[in-house]
């Protein structure tokens, strides 16, 4: 596969012996100024003539508990990323009473509720009726970063390695990519060794044991199938980072198997 390559070229990844280093999500420039308040953090200063402008801001916020976070809202679909993972989340917003908003995952479960007053509550595993946050200063843009077929391999060895460590066995990692879907792929790497991890984590063994192997496709839109002992992940590039499953959705998958 070259970068002038206009045809699908399969790709196969062994099992690393290694880890060769953190899976690939660039962080572009910080943003130019901190929000006056958490309101404007959320929706943007608020126009003279008393509309809300609901512009989109990139800010970085703190729970009560300490977890601190990235929302991205300068793309049409929200970003949100957890400092302490790799993976970024793609939301939907949804209006909820008093004026309020309500961020959903791919699951339609909620993330991240956002009031009109600057309130901010978000939505964990472990806190899941809420936990506080506020404003903690500029965030910086989450983006994909560019991935060429060595850098795809690398990503691919390096899912394949943690998720067999997590399964205490060999999970291969494969995928159709072409130069356009190359870094959501190697994205969606990320994210199934991540969901292979959390599995491990809670000793949900019979679902990890749906996953023989793992193969990464692009179409139309994000999926999770299985056949025959594969667990096939579909992207879909013109999406960006919403055009690929999240963790959550696969681990979801593979326990309804």
């Amino acid at each position: 596969m070259t970068a002038q390559a206009t045809s699908s070229t399969r790709v196969v990844a062994a099992l690393a012996a290694t880890v060769l280093g953190a899976a690939g999500l660039c962080l572009p420039g910080r943003a130019a100024a901190a929000p006056e308040s958490l309101r404007e953090g959320l929706f943007g200063p608020k126009p003279a003539d008393g509309r809300q402008n609901m512009g989109p801001p990139v800010a970085r916020y703190v729970s009560a508990d300490g977890d601190g976070f990235i929302l991205d809202r300068s793309v049409p679909r929200p970003l949100l990323k957890f400092d302490n993972s790799p993976e970024v989340f793609a939301l939907s917003p949804y209006p909820a009473p008093r004026g309020d908003v309500i961020y959903k995952n791919d699951l339609g479960e909620p993330v991240l509720r956002a009031t009109r007053l600057g309130g901010v509550t978000v939505f964990t595993s472990d806190r899941p009726g809420g936990s506080a946050a506020a404003l903690a200063g500029p965030g910086a843009a989450l983006r994909l970063a560019s991935s060429g077929p060595q850098m795809l391999l690398e990503r691919l060895g390096q899912a394949s390695a943690r998720a067999s460590r997590a399964a205490r066995r060999l999970i291969p990692f494969d995928a159709e990519a072409t130069p356009g879907s190359a870094a959501l792929i190697a994205d969606a790497a990320m994210v199934a060794s991540e969901a292979v991890v959390r599995m491990s984590r809670k000793g949900e063994t019979k679902a990890i044991s749906q996953i023989g192997r793992v193969r990464l496709v692009e179409g139309g839109k994000a999926q999770v199938q299985f056949d025959r002992g594969a667990m096939i992940l579909t992207v879909a590039p013109a999406q960006g980072l919403a055009g690929r499953p999240s963790s959550n959705r696969i681990v979801a998958a593979a326990k309804k198997r």
